[in-house]
């Protein structure tokens, strides 16, 4: 037997959970529906400082249940940072105090013992409240199908070294591309403006060669579908690169800027020639 095994009979827990070794104070955001008024309610949480956030959210709702009382509804899917899921305002800070990390990556060793923490969704019109902390980002997906698709026939998959793409611009187009879409650019920013990630869905393919045939049509498409879905504008805070888990630089955003312009450039007598 282990001795972390060996503790908990003594102490009568359940063998492998560790013990709580810290209470936190969660004042936790409930909704019933979307559209719905809300309030903030008052949880105390044993934990320990192993836990990771969305970790202690499963032990309020599994006292929760206990109590016939309805658990706090929150996304989540990977646990491991790359889905973009756990979209959660912790103190007023998107995915909480830890630079570059999603919550479901914060562990309470970030915290002391005896912490009160303000848990809310991300606010955005864009972002309307489904139940409690989740959030319903359909947004993101229409301004990428805007986007369509790369039409380039490119036949049998050919060798990695066949299409020479300089180093640079493959780093530039990989780090634009390590983009989850998780939000948290929207919510930090003032404006909530999704320019940020906007920019990098355009900078993934308009950086390569695969990208290049609807290269002005894919930004103009996703440029005007993200201003349909009534996100705010860009006024350079840089609070969105500040609060993005995988650090996307605010550069995206003045390419895709560049790329716009260039498009509506040489766009505009194409269809003042279709509109005649």
């Amino acid at each position: 037997m282990t001795q972390q095994a060996h503790n908990a009979a003594q102490s009568g827990a359940a063998p492998g959970r560790t013990e709580p070794t810290m209470r936190v104070t969660l004042e936790i955001w409930r909704q019933k529906a979307p559209g719905a008024p809300g309030n903030f309610e008052t949880h105390a949480v044993d934990a320990n400082e192993h836990m990771s956030f969305l970790e202690l959210l499963d032990v309020l709702n599994e006292d929760l249940v206990k109590r016939d009382k309805d658990p706090v509804a929150f996304d989540h899917d990977c646990r491991e940072g790359i889905c973009g899921s756990c979209a959660l305002t912790l103190d007023g800070k998107p995915h909480g105090p830890r630079a570059r990390t999603t919550v479901c990556q914060l562990h309470l060793r970030e915290y002391r013992d005896g912490a009160h923490i303000r848990v809310e969704p991300f606010r955005a019109t864009a972002f309307p409240v489904v139940k409690d902390l989740a959030i319903d980002r359909s947004s993101f997906d229409r301004i990428q199908q805007a986007g369509g698709y790369v039409s380039v026939n490119t036949g049998a998959a050919p060798d990695a070294n066949a299409l020479p793409i300089r180093k640079l611009a493959a780093d530039e187009a990989f780090d634009a591309a390590a983009c989850i879409g998780c939000g948290a650019c929207v919510a930090a920013c003032p404006n909530a403006a999704a320019m940020l990630f906007t920019a990098a869905k355009v900078s993934q393919y308009a950086l390569l060669p695969q990208g290049q045939p609807e290269r002005r049509e894919r930004v103009i498409a996703m440029v005007e579908q993200m201003d349909r879905e009534g996100f705010g504008n860009c006024t350079n805070h840089y609070e969105c690169e500040a609060a993005c888990p995988k650090a996307i630089s605010v550069t995206t955003i003045a390419r895709m800027n560049r790329e716009y312009l260039r498009a509506m450039l040489l766009e505009e007598p194409k269809r003042a020639e279709t509109s005649v």
